[in-house]
């Protein structure tokens, strides 16, 4: 089947994306609005893109209104990346809805927020590595329903779990035991693995 994604729905042509690109790592992004709310939200469309430095993206929707993260980042220029693993995935899939401004998703969730070093937003306890960012760029892609943003946010400060990172700074996955998204309602863990030696 070869398809035009100008043929069809915005809706069939992400269905097609999003299960395709898979698995996808999970962002799960803290933010502070400029009133001091806590949000906590997670975002699939992220990836970590830059070493020198530590810089990662995610991209939230364009929906209207906008998402609470993109309003926060914009107006503080910070945020906090939290690593999902198993233990916490049903208290991060309850900060998925939509939930107005006011509401902090933290106490939605049960997880627990700790000062971070050097942004304002809070980081989760409960993840075993957070990533403190200030926001690089924010770059509207497409303001169309199914449209988003790129946010760019330079890593300013490492949290990892002792318990899951070794001298050398590799982190063990089968300790990290992170999630990844699939598409639809779907999930998947990181268990099953295999190495390969680069040629």
């Amino acid at each position: 089947m070869t398809i035009d994604p100008a043929s069809v729905s915005a809706a069939n042509a992400y269905k097609i994306l999003i299960g395709s690109i898979v698995p996808r790592p999970i962002g799960f992004i803290s933010t502070i609005s400029s009133g001091g709310v806590f949000n906590l939200a997670p975002f699939s469309f992220f990836n970590g893109v830059c070493g020198d430095p530590p810089v990662v993206c995610f991209a939230p929707n364009a929906r209207t209104p906008r998402k609470d993260t993109l309003v926060n980042i914009q107006a503080t220029g910070e945020f906090v990346v939290n690593i999902v693993s198993e233990e916490i995935a049903e208290q991060m899939n309850l900060c998925s809805g939509n939930y107005p401004p006011e509401v902090d998703e933290f106490q939605v969730s049960g997880l627990t927020p700790v000062p971070s070093d050097i942004v304002r937003p809070p980081r989760v306890l409960e993840s075993h590595v957070n990533m403190e960012c200030r926001a690089m760029q924010v770059i509207e892609v497409s303001g169309r329903p199914l449209g988003g943003h790129l946010v760019l946010g330079e890593v300013v400060r490492f949290h990892a779990d002792d318990a899951i990172i070794d001298s050398r700074f590799h982190i063990d996955p089968a300790k990290l035991r992170a999630i990844g998204r699939m598409g639809g309602m779907a999930y998947c863990r990181t268990r099953d693995r295999f190495e390969m030696v680069r040629p």
